[in-house]
Parts: C-alpha cells; structure tokens; sequence
C-alpha cells in the first residue's frame, strides 16, 4: 500500500461525505457518486479510494439492510436470488471491462439518464404502490435473477449509479414500491460490496486510518436514511431517486469532458 498521510482537516473534509453518501445511498442507491470524489479530493490513489469506500459502504449496507429486514421491507427469496445472479454478472462484467472501453456506456448513459428521470416525473404512480404480488413468485424470481444478473454485469463493467438503476428495475418490471424495491437492492449492493470488498483487501487496497472512521459516519448516514424511510415511503425516495439519477449525469457528463 502507497504510503499516506492525512491531516486532520483532510478528515474533516472527507467524513461528512461519507455520512451524506451513506444516507443517499440507504435511500435511493448513487451514494458512490458523493463518496468517491471525495476520498480522490485529499489525495487518495484511485485503486485505494475504491477499495476504502467498499469497505464504509459495506459497513452501511450492513445495517440499512437489517433496518429494512426488521421492518419486513424486503421480498427475501427474491433479493437472494438477484444478489446470487448479481455476483456472477459482477465478474462477467469486470472480465468484459478488460477488453472494452467504457467509454462507449458513458456516451449511452448520456441518452439513458434524462430518459429515465423524464419517465419516472411524468410516471408519478410508478413504486408508489406495489403490485408485485399479482407475479407469480416463480415469475418474480426469475425476473429477479435476470434484473440481479443484468445489474451485477453493469456493476462489474462500470460501476455508478448500480443501486439507483436496479431500483429503477425493480419498481417498473417488477413492479414493487419504492420501498421493497430499495430494500432487495440493498440485499444485492450487501452482497457484491461483501464480494468486492475481499478482493479489495487481499489485495491491500484499503487505507483503514480513514476507512475506519468513514464506515463510523457511513453506518451513521445509512440507519438515519433507512429510518427515514421507513417511516416515509415512497414519497422520500422517489425524491432522492430523481436527485441520484442527476449525481450520475453529472458523473458521466464530467467523465467526458
């Protein structure tokens, strides 16, 4: 590992950061987009920045999605099986990435974002009530598995706004409300973080001076939000849904200029 030093005001910097993505990310995914920026803007490498935010998200993961769990906010056999496919399609994507630019995606992104934001403003009803019951659950799995499969390939092969669009799937193919919807995605975010996460350690590509402390204020960012949630619905998070969709637009905008 590269050596580094921080100051203190580095950390104060960062860590609040790491809260505000913690708490976007419980509710609507895109947390990534807030965090990362800010660990590159005190120096960290981008390997290791990558490897110490897996480690903070991990750990909010974790309790927004025993938050979610307790409240019965999760379709269980359905994100087990979205999580399981999103791990393969993880590393089918990440070996594709090897071969190809991304930066084909960045220039389809650019087309796909704004179409996803103008369909969710003028959808209004779209995850404001679940009718995922009227599947067969048979059906909601396989759906699942393909949404899990098709996502985890996103994930490995470029990475951002992962849990937005898989809320996206989720509330409009299998139409699941906000809520469940952001709480199956929290089960597969868990799972390919968990898997990401080892790779990321063995390979020595975590700073734990600041990862430590970053996972205290992502823990802290993920129970408000998922707490918000549960006692807010769908309302708060097709708001910060539609605020995650322009964090990623800025993204891919800047990553072509």
């Amino acid at each position: 590992m590269q050596s580094i030093i921080l100051s203190p005001l580095d950390y104060i910097i960062v860590l609040p950061f790491i809260f505000l993505a913690g708490f976007i990310d419980s509710i609507a995914g895109g947390g990534g987009l807030i965090s990362l920026p800010a660990y590159w803007s005190v120096g960290i490498p981008p390997h290791l920045a990558l490897g110490t935010n897996k480690f903070s998200s991990c750990c909010g993961t974790l309790f927004s999605t025993a938050n979610y769990f307790k409240a019965k906010m999760i379709d269980i056999p359905v994100a087990l099986v979205s999580a399981g496919m999103a791990i393969i399609g993880s590393w089918l994507g990440a070996s594709t990435a090897l071969r190809v630019s991304s930066q084909v995606l960045n220039y389809l992104l650019i087309i796909l974002i704004p179409a996803v934001a103008i369909f969710s403003l003028l959808n209004r009803n779209l995850g404001m009530q679940s009718k995922a019951e009227f599947l067969a659950k048979r059906l909601r799995m396989l759906l699942g598995g393909i949404a899990g499969l098709g996502i985890g390939f996103y994930d490995g092969f470029f990475g951002p706004g992962t849990g937005t669009f898989l809320i996206l799937i989720y509330t409009s193919l299998l139409h699941y409300d906000f809520v469940t919807a952001n709480g199956n995605t929290k089960v597969v975010n868990l799972a390919s973080n968990l898997s990401a996460l080892i790779t990321f350690a063995f390979a020595s590509n975590i700073y734990y001076p600041l990862a430590v402390p970053g996972a205290l204020c992502g823990i802290a960012g993920n129970i408000l939000g998922s707490k918000l949630v549960i006692l807010r619905g769908n309302k708060l998070i097709r708001n910060v849904f539609i605020l995650a969709l322009l964090l990623l637009f800025a993204r891919v905008i800047y990553n072509l200029v």
